[in-house]
Formats: C-alpha cells, structure tokens, sequence
C-alpha cells in the first residue's frame, strides 16, 4: 500500500473547509428579483471627498532606541572583602569603578580607580572594608 501525497490531503481538506464555510451562505442568498431584506437595504452610502484629509495624520514621534553601553557586573560580598567580574559584551569601551561602603563608621569607605573594559573584555576587581561590608556597587563612564 502507497502513502497518499501530502498535496492530495490537503487539497481535500481545503475543499472540506471552503463548503463549510461557503455553504451557508449560498443557502441564504435570495433570489435576484426580490429586494434584500433589513435596513442595510437603504440606498448605497455616499463619500464626500472633501472629508478625506489630503495628507495621513501626523504619527506620534518614535521613542529613540535604547542606547547598549555599560559592562555587565557581578558583586560579590564574602566577609570584608568584595569581589566584582564584568564582561564587557557591547562595541565600547566602558570604565569600571568599584565603590565599597564600610558599616563602621570608623572604617573608611572605598573607590577604586577606573578600569577600562574593552570591547569583549572581562575584568575583576577587589575591595575590602577593616570590618563589615555594608553596600558595594560598580558604577560605568565613557572613556
């Protein structure tokens, strides 16, 4: 016995969708001479064309495209010391910093220098309070 071609099947299903969907309504048609039934059968909708703008309606401004900058970072607090590794995954170069606050208040907090990331670049950086670490945060600049 031979598989039957997809062609085949389909072709028959569609037919099987078109009468269902067309049958009803050749079923419901009246005859030609007799006029149509409703209130729809009033005379046929007329179109002023000065009504019609010349020009389409002004569309709203565009919101701009977010722009794709800045490194993305991972914090990790462990005690005193805190660990960040970017990875630079967009075309510009971005400057990393390493911002630490102590919950002492006599320990001093901390800012480290920026560190350039290249494009597809990774980079870590450390930072470390006497005591308790309270926040800890990366923060990105253009070059």
């Amino acid at each position: 016995m031979r598989a039957r071609p997809s062609g085949a099947v389909s072709l028959l299903v569609t037919s099987v969708v078109l009468t269902a969907l067309l049958g009803p309504g050749a079923v419901a048609q009246s005859a030609p001479d007799e006029p149509a039934p409703g209130p729809e059968a009033v005379a046929p909708a007329l179109v002023d064309f000065s009504d019609i703008p010349v020009e389409p309606p002004v569309q709203p401004a565009r919101t701009p495209a977010r722009e794709l900058f800045g490194a993305d970072c991972d914090t990790e607090i462990s005690g005193s010391q805190v660990t960040a590794n970017c990875h630079n995954s967009y075309p510009e170069t971005d400057l990393v910093r390493l911002h630490v606050e102590c919950d002492r208040w006599w320990d001093l907090d901390g800012d480290g220098a920026p560190v350039a990331v290249g494009p597809a670049g990774r980079v870590e950086l450390a930072g470390r309070c006497w005591k308790e670490v309270r926040s800890a945060w990366v923060s990105h600049e253009r070059p």
